[in-house]
């Protein structure tokens, strides 16, 4: 039977009745009847709106603010990061390429190397190692030498553009790139080429930092599968790297670029920066413009950077921050960072369940290293609320988005297809009541409120990855989280889809040393605070310079 008006037509109490377990609701026979009588219009009003064609990059409507009444925006005080001197360069090209931008910066600044030294450097790494790492989808060598070029000419003119001056990078391939294909990682979009570079590329490029090539992404942001095949962890290569920003994270702990960009709608970011152990830094939502990146989720995404250090994800998003009218969603907000400011008394939170069954000896030591530190953590606690059900909205923004490709049934061609990928979780969407999506939509509100409680408390909280509910609070309420490896564990190979501590436990096979991170979750538009302590613990943690072994 056609949809539309011939199925309206034919519709029967029966059919209600049949639909009525999906969506957990009962009707008497007379209420059926009344729904036949009238869904006519809502049927049609349906037929005519899918003959309308939504480009990827229109918003809805309907624009998600994570702050709540009241809400005052962290005073400027200003950027500082630290002069120390890193020494000479080093002899070994592998030593320069692991170096972390601080100290790149001084080298560039002071012509011991120039860009395109240092871009052909990561370019040699990038094509050794890249067979056996999947982590980037397209290079761009002729570019990169282009712009190394520029930055080298204009150094030797006087000009330095700031810390990223002739940094080369990797940038997440949904980010769009001018005459460069921008693939999403899915098979439907291999061959798109974008006439212009989205936000981030531009300012990135204006800062001086140099386009190396497209990181990996799984398919449509979800995972490390794409079309190419599966990203590696570069710890151990029999599994993957996490995602979405699977190659961004993967190229980054493998010495294959300066740093990465990639972006996070839930757990993105700072997923495959626990697998990878690289610094992911998850900005507050709106703080980063997204125009020109795939949209999955517009109330969901956002864009940060992935490196090898915390200081370095500071000087990164400080070239990343600020509005743009070419996204509707971004949000004009002033960023912070003192590296000598220190952290005394800071205000930091735990969750104790996060700290109990399942916990590591790296997690628990990292909340030792807090009170090492001089402070003073004290438990706090989160409403019981059904977090987790916060999912729905994701899952049907996301098919709103790809809507085309599950009517067309080219959601067939994508590499993943499981429970669990995008062309089934676009299909169960559709089976979500428009009521329901309101009343999720409420829930959100009340888990904002909940964290707006909790972080007038404290600074600072501090747990694993996969702490409790906040990988979904947070992300669905905008606070920024910052990621930083605290240390190692014994790890079999970890199957796709299981996160944290849980993943080591349960993981067969020989145990290969993995690196372990730990998670700081912040206020609103206050990523600098989180960043200072992060400095100071990943100064105790004393792993960040430690290099993956490419183990099989």
């Amino acid at each position: 039977m056609r949809w539309g008006a011939e199925m309206a037509d034919k519709l029967t109490t029966g059919d209600i009745a049949a639909a009525e377990p999906l969506f957990g609701i009962s009707y008497t026979e007379t209420e059926r009847a009344q729904i036949c009588e009238g869904i006519e219009h809502q049927i049609l009003s349906a037929v005519a709106r899918r003959e309308l064609v939504f480009a990827n990059h229109e918003p809805p409507a309907l624009r998600f603010d994570p702050r709540l009444a009241g809400f005052e925006m962290p005073a400027e005080t200003g950027l500082r990061f630290s002069a120390d001197d890193p020494g000479p360069l080093p002899e070994t090209s592998e030593d320069i390429a692991y170096a972390p931008l601080p100290a790149l910066a001084h080298w560039i600044a002071t012509r011991q190397i120039t860009g395109r030294a240092l871009t052909e450097i990561y370019l040699a790494r990038i094509e050794a190692l890249n067979p056996r790492l999947y982590c980037f989808a397209t290079l761009c060598p002729e570019r990169a030498r282009a712009e190394a070029d520029r930055t080298d000419k204009l150094l030797a003119e006087g000009t330095h553009l700031g810390p990223l001056h002739g940094i080369p990078y990797a940038l997440k391939d949904i980010c769009d790139t001018k005459d460069i294909a921008t693939a999403w990682g899915a098979e439907p979009y291999r061959d798109r080429i974008p006439t212009r570079d989205a936000a981030v590329a531009e300012r990135l490029s204006a800062a001086g930092a140099v386009l190396l090539g497209k990181s990996a992404v799984g398919a449509l942001a979800l995972g490390d599968v794409w079309y190419g095949g599966t990203t590696r962890n570069p710890w151990n290569l029999n599994e993957g790297s996490g995602g979405s920003s699977a190659g961004s994270a993967s190229a980054t702990a493998a010495g294959l670029c300066g740093f990465a960009i990639g972006t996070e709608t839930l757990g993105s970011i700072t997923n495959p920066s626990q697998r990878c152990g690289t610094t992911g830094l998850r900005p507050t939502h709106g703080r980063v413009s997204r125009r020109g990146c795939m949209a999955l989720c517009p109330s969901l995404d956002k864009i940060g950077p992935i490196c090898r250090g915390v200081e370095d994800t500071a000087m990164v998003l400080a070239a990343l921050n600020g509005a743009d009218p070419g996204d509707r969603g971004s949000i004009e907000a002033p960023f912070s960072f003192d590296a000598g400011a220190g952290i005394a008394g800071l205000r930091v939170g735990y969750l104790p369940e996060a700290f109990g069954e399942g916990a590591t000896e790296v997690d628990h030591a990292a909340l030792q290293a807090v009170r090492d530190l001089g402070l003073a953590p004290v438990e706090v606690a989160l409403p019981d609320l059904p977090y987790t059900a916060l999912y729905d909205l994701l899952h049907a923004e996301a098919a709103a988005q790809f809507e085309d490709l599950t009517l067309s049934d080219e959601d067939d061609r994508l590499t993943r297809q499981d429970p669990a990928a995008w062309p089934n979780r676009f299909r169960m969407a559709r089976f979500l009541s428009a009521v329901d999506h309101v009343q999720l939509d409420r829930l959100r509100y009340r888990v904002m409120t909940a964290l707006d409680a909790l972080f007038s408390e404290i600074d600072v909280l501090i747990g694993p990855f996969n702490t409790g509910p906040m990988l979904v609070a947070s992300n669905f309420t905008g606070h920024p989280c910052l990621h930083l490896r605290a240390g190692f564990v014994q790890s079999g190979t970890r199957p796709r889809g299981v996160l944290g501590s849980q993943a080591q436990m349960i993981a067969p096979g020989p145990r290969f040393r993995v690196p372990h991170g730990i998670s700081l979750w912040g206020r609103l538009f206050d990523e600098g605070t989180i960043l200072r302590l992060g400095l100071a613990l990943e100064q105790v943690f004393g792993v960040a310079g430690e290099r993956p072994t490419f183990a099989e």
